[in-house]
């Protein structure tokens, strides 16, 4: 299964990666928020890793997690993306039974598409067809958006389903239908139908129109919440807008299905809209990770509203969350009040296209909006303006953007005394505005996010044995499944910029990262030297375990070169605590140039060795130290011996770390 499903291309459905170098590809992480990537795939491996929230795993791992799916239930959906017929043994699953609740969902709503995608040629459906054609939409057009057409009788589609083998149950659960007098009867009912996918293309719900005077129930019908429909983080159109919008670093968002509709065909291919909610934080997070909304004033967000009142409150509510986009928000306003797709009926496709082209700033928009409520020819006009504006330009994080627009609130109200609108707006800053803290405002992002590759490894200084002295080597008890999951216990979801912070603080356990990395990645290059370590040579105890592992599956003498094969073989030795350690060393690259790798290999362990001989011979002096050399004579020299040789042994793996 994770042969035919390539983790690239399943991550990449649900997020834009980029190129990080070293074979790598890195995005925004779909599990925690973050201003700068920090989520990596390694395609050559089948695994992924955040340095950000520690989450990692491989292609089935990352289904589970994005779509809150059981084991069987992320194969099952792997299979069917990937076109395999499961063969399910008998006492296990039953076929078409007993699959995953989701699986079983995402079929009956498939099959519901299709339904009504049918239904809209019929002679009942002529109502829609004529609501599609005075809208500017052909056959074609409806059909390259799914749109179909819910019969108007009471069970028709709950009948289709249940003669496929859908449940009652399923049917309710899914909200294709609902209860009634005498068994389930159908959500839609006479309307007009679009079907609403998610980002993967699986139809999770629908959107239905009313076409007839007679029907009492609201203008548009969604599909309540479900387990898999939420309508908080759905967009329409998404799952065909999201390469566009990766590509351009461009989303439109609109108000309604048909406006999409118009959008797209209009040579708008970004356009997406929410489904019966307003814009918000859900929806948010799934537009920047397709942006890859990163600390650059890069992509654009536009903002598409009437210009009546209704839409300048809309503008104003979008302008509440449009720092929580990085890149920048528009707004696109056509004066007349036409929507998207009434504009397209009325003045052509381009006359879409210059709408979007036409886009302003949402923050000036927002302030425009507020002032325009003034009578601007009379001071007190401007006064009440400036006081009622004041607030906003103040909410503007970053500090010199909130500059920039005092310059302009200054221009439009005509005082031409940016000392004074500055005051004013000061003043607002003082009562609670939220600018004071614009330090981090839209461009101070996270750079330590960026420079986990880039910083000096510690590798060319010399340690000396003082500093080793310090840090007590911990044998590693042997080869006890039992202990490998304590040592890690508390660093497995260590925040990243917490665990680079203290590992740079501590050279030793960088370079035993560096170690395992390689023995995880590239075993061939560390061989039978590397397997004779012992734990000991491991100051930290979840590396000294991490280490046990590879030796309970036969060294890195048995890995080869490497290769998913070799990482699941370790992953299926770890305990759980020990197994994102282990995902995190087999994506994050090694620190080294390619074509180096031998010789940074040759150095990594020769530098290791020499740490652990160095507190050897800290150990040493310290007995020594302790020692009478005339009255423990033969132990004195002994010793001595030991600590002449352990010396002498460092300064050769010292001359070959330099030379590697």
């Amino acid at each position: 299964m994770r042969e035919r499903s390539p983790i690239a291309d399943v991550v990449g459905e649900h997020i834009q990666l980029r190129n990080a170098g070293g074979g790598n590809l890195k995005g925004l992480c779909p599990f925690h928020d973050e201003k700068s990537p920090s989520f990596n795939v390694t395609p050559a491996r089948g695994y992924y890793y955040c340095f950000g929230c520690a989450e990692g795993g491989d292609v089935i791992t990352f289904v589970r997690k994005i779509e809150n799916l059981s084991f069987a239930e992320a194969v099952e959906r792997l299979a069917q993306r990937a076109g395999i017929q499961l063969r399910y043994e008998q006492g296990g699953y039953v076929p078409g039974r007993e699959q995953g609740e989701r699986v079983r969902l995402i079929e009956a709503h498939r099959a519901a598409a299709e339904f009504y995608a049918e239904q809209l040629g019929t002679p009942d459906a002529a109502p829609g067809r004529r609501f599609l054609s005075e809208r500017g939409f052909e056959r074609v057009d409806a059909e390259r958006f799914g749109v179909g057409y819910a019969p108007a009788g009471w069970e028709a589609l709950s009948r289709h389903l249940m003669a496929r083998g859908f449940t009652s149950q399923e049917l309710l659960k899914g909200g294709l239908a609902r209860e009634g007098r005498r068994g389930p009867i159908d959500r839609f009912r006479g309307r007009l139908v679009w079907p609403i996918r998610d980002i993967t293309g699986d139809v999770i719900g629908f959107g239905a129109r009313k076409l007839l005077d007679s029907d009492d129930g609201p203008k548009y019908l969604n599909t309540p919440e479900s387990p898999i429909y939420h309508k908080s983080s759905v967009l329409y159109g998404v799952d065909l807008a999201k390469r566009e919008i990766a590509r351009r670093s461009q989303a439109v968002i609109v108000e309604g299905y048909t406006d999409v509709m118009a959008c797209h065909l209009a040579g708008v291919p970004t356009a997406v809209a929410t489904c019966g909610t307003s814009f918000g934080e859900e929806h948010i997070k799934v537009l920047r990770r397709l942006l890859l909304d990163q600390a650059e004033f890069r992509g654009e967000v536009i903002f598409t509203f009437d210009g009546d009142s209704a839409g300048q409150k809309a503008a104003l509510r979008a302008f509440q969350d449009e720092q929580k986009f990085v890149t920048q928000t528009f707004v696109a306003v056509q004066p007349d009040g036409l929507d998207p797709c009434d504009l397209r009926l009325k003045h052509g496709d381009a006359a879409i296209r210059d709408l979007i082209a036409s886009r302003e700033p949402l923050f000036a928009f927002a302030i425009r909006s507020v002032i325009s409520r003034y009578d601007l020819t009379t001071n007190e006009g401007r006064l009440g303006a400036l006081d009622a504006a004041a607030p906003v330009v103040a909410s503007i994080k970053d500090p010199g953007l909130r500059r920039t627009y005092v310059v302009d609130l200054d221009r439009w109200l005509g005082f031409m005394d940016e000392g004074f609108v500055i005051q004013r707006v000061q003043q607002a800053l003082g009562q609670g505005g939220q600018g004071g803290q614009g330090g981090q405002g839209r461009q101070g992002g996270d750079p330590g996010r960026y420079g986990h590759h880039d910083q000096p490894g510690p590798y060319g200084r010399q340690q000396g044995p003082q500093q080793y002295g310090r840090r007590q080597g911990r044998p590693y008890g042997g080869p006890d499944q039992g202990r490998y999951g304590g040592p890690a216990q508390g660093r497995a979801h260590e925040p990243r910029e917490a665990r680079e912070a203290r590992e740079q603080a501590d050279p030793v356990a960088m370079l035993e990262a560096e170690a395992l990395k390689l023995a995880v990645q590239r075993p061939a290059l560390l061989g039978p030297e590397f397997d004779a370590l012992g734990g000991e040579a491991f100051t930290r105890p979840e590396h000294a375990a991490l280490y046990g592992v590879i030796v309970v599956v036969g060294g890195t003498v048995a890995g080869g070169s490497g290769g998913q094969e070799w990482v699941e073989r370790l992953l299926a030795a770890a305990g759980d605590e020990l197994r994102p350690a282990f995902t995190r060393f087999a994506v994050e690259e090694p620190r080294v140039e390619a074509g180096g790798e031998e010789r940074y290999a040759a150095a990594v362990l020769a530098r290791l060795l020499e740490t652990a001989v160095g507190r050897s011979v800290a150990q040493i002096k310290s007995r020594l130290q302790r020692l009478n050399p005339v009255e423990e004579q033969q132990e004195y020299n002994r010793l001595f011996g030991e600590l002449v040789a352990l010396e002498q042994q460092r300064r050769v793996l010292r001359e070959r770390a330099a030379g590697a």
